[in-house]
């Protein structure tokens, strides 16, 4: 019996883990991705406990807890240093399973292209769609056109999945009609510092129109961010580490330390984009888009990478080489449409709240933080009710989730 085949456009994390599925179920994967290598770039990113499940499934989801740095709880705060919550990590467990990890992106990319086969990954390959193909038994396959260092080349495939970001090509080939990803009304920085000398609390903190956030990593250093609600397209002439001192050098313990210490070439710079819409499907023919190339989310969840992966796990439980494509694609985007845009509005709601500037506003939000963190102290994680308990399509070793189905996923997807 011919092996299936099937192309993945873009080597982030959410193309690699559909590489790795794809491949445990049977199918022949090359990723295509357009940089020279998967070098170590990139800041943090937080799995939450349903892409850790999700992960489980491959057999990477133990990898992923062992980089969680040793803390048990974050702090929410206010630029002058008072805290309006405390979020402990044994809630977390208790009502999801699982708590947060926060990892360097570059470590989550090496464990999941570890687990894929010798030369599965094709690099400085930057691949166009050149035709979706027919998802029928009989019908053609898809063409994917590569233009690399050694020319121009077309292959074909059984399947494309495309994983080629928010700005997706491949989206745009298959819906030109459908509405571009729209600015979400703020930017975003990241970056990885040495640890300050003074301890410090993990935290996220809300001042005037911005928010930074502090979380150790494993290995001793510690991922920051910050956001802040400004125009599109700016960049900072003296250096965005420039650009971080004036918005938040004032800013409490460790904020002033970890800007002092990073290098200032370092530092990210991000606006952040939204879905303007729903996608009339997540697919079309033989190509599955997913991820951010069908719904970008503000990152104010922390579910962009999650959602990725939960989308990729699902894709190649639905696509295995013996079932009907076209069908298989069908349940994929019926299973995946509703639940991810869901989450896209949540995010965005949020987001929303963080780039309120005046002061009476600014006092209702810390009051609405506040208070219900005083009177039931696991409040603040109902935000994530019905996202972080997600549970995937097939067995997994997760805290508390052995063998156990997604209890709210036939209700979502009827």
């Amino acid at each position: 019996m011919r092996q299936h085949t099937a192309l993945v456009i873009g080597g982030g994390i959410g193309g690699l883990t559909a590489a790795l599925a794809l491949d445990r179920r049977g199918w022949s994967v090359t990723v295509l991705e357009r940089a020279a290598a998967l070098e170590a770039v990139g800041a943090g990113i937080g799995l939450a406990p349903n892409a850790q499940r999700a992960l489980d499934t491959l057999g990477a989801g133990d990898g992923i807890r062992a980089l969680a740095p040793a803390q048990t709880a974050a702090e929410l705060r206010l630029p002058g240093g008072r805290r309006l919550a405390r979020m402990d990590q044994a809630a977390a467990v208790r009502r999801y399973g699982g708590p947060v990890v926060v990892a360097h992106r570059a470590e989550v990319v090496a464990l999941l292209v570890g687990r894929l086969p010798e030369g599965a990954v094709r690099t400085a390959a930057a691949a166009t769609l050149a035709d979706p193909g027919d998802g029928r038994p009989d019908g053609r396959p898809a063409r994917v056109r590569i233009h690399g260092a050694a020319g121009a080349e077309e292959l074909t495939a059984d399947l494309v999945v495309a994983a080629d970001g928010i700005h997706s090509a491949v989206r745009r080939a298959l819906f030109p009609a459908h509405p571009e990803p729209r600015y979400a009304g703020f930017t975003a920085w990241r970056l990885i510092a040495p640890a300050p000398d003074r301890p410090f609390a993990a935290h996220e903190t809300w001042g005037p129109g911005g928010v930074w956030g502090t979380q150790p990593l494993h290995d001793g250093r510690v991922y920051a961010y910050a956001t802040a609600a400004v125009p599109p397209g700016g960049r900072a002439p003296d250096g965005e580490r420039a650009e971080l001192l004036r918005r938040f050098g004032s800013w409490h313990h460790p904020i002033p330390d970890l800007l002092a210490a990073v290098d200032p070439a370092a530092v990210l710079r991000n606006d952040v984009y939204t879905a303007a819409a729903a996608p009339p499907a997540f697919h079309r023919g033989r190509v599955a888009l997913l991820g951010d190339a069908v719904h970008p989310m503000t990152p104010n969840l922390g579910q962009g990478g999650c959602q990725a992966i939960e989308d990729a796990v699902v894709l190649a439980h639905l696509a295995a080489p013996d079932a009907g494509l076209a069908a298989a694609l069908t349940a994929y985007t019926r299973q995946r449409l509703p639940r991810t845009m869901d989450v896209v509005r949540r995010a965005e709601r949020i987001g929303r709240l963080t780039t309120w500037r005046s002061r009476p506003a600014c006092a209702l939000r810390a009051a609405l933080m506040a208070v219900p963190a005083r009177l039931a102290p696991d409040l603040a994680l109902r935000t994530m009710d019905g996202i972080a308990d997600w549970r995937p399509p097939a067995d997994t070793y997760a805290s508390g989730t052995q063998g156990t189905p997604n209890a709210a996923q036939p209700k979502e997807h009827e």
